[in-house]
């Protein structure tokens, strides 16, 4: 058996990128940012930050284009893509992504008065009920990893 999941909360770098396919079909484009702090073995702070490439099709894309903007810190979860084409220079270039399947919007940007306010919204119609719709709401302490 194999599995292909990511998992990410983080902060957007940029606000998303929103496109229509010549089919009709709506996708956005976002980064997203996530960090690491540890200290060295000389008692040094050290931090390290990795950008993750998020693409999001359908409804989902549609709604982060109209609710995300940088800055504000986002709940992923989807499966690992590459792709690679042929660039105008005639190297093979390729792309890791994430194909986001479900999102959690955890807050409004930094210094909002929207700051903790929680939304899910899933690419499917077999998610689970939205936080609100369930009496309650999911705060990120409460996320057991």
């Amino acid at each position: 058996m194999d599995l292909n999941r990511a998992t990410v909360l983080g902060r957007l770098t940029r606000d998303p990128e929103v496109r229509t396919t010549t089919t009709g079909k709506t996708v956005a484009s976002l980064s997203v940012a996530t960090n690491r702090v540890w200290t060295n073995q000389s008692g040094e702070k050290q931090e390290f930050v990795e950008y993750h490439n998020c693409v999001l099709w359908g409804k989902i894309g549609e709604i982060a284009g109209q609710y995300l903007s940088k800055g504000r810190r986002i709940y992923l979860e989807g499966r690992l893509q590459t792709r690679d084409w042929v660039g105008n220079d005639g190297v093979k270039r390729y792309r890791t992504e994430i194909i986001v399947d479900n999102m959690i919007m955890l807050d409004g940007p930094r210094g909002s008065e929207t700051a903790n306010s929680t939304h899910s919204l899933a690419n499917n119609d077999d998610a689970p009920p939205a936080p609100e719709d369930m009496g309650g709401e999911i705060k990120v302490e409460d996320i057991p990893f």
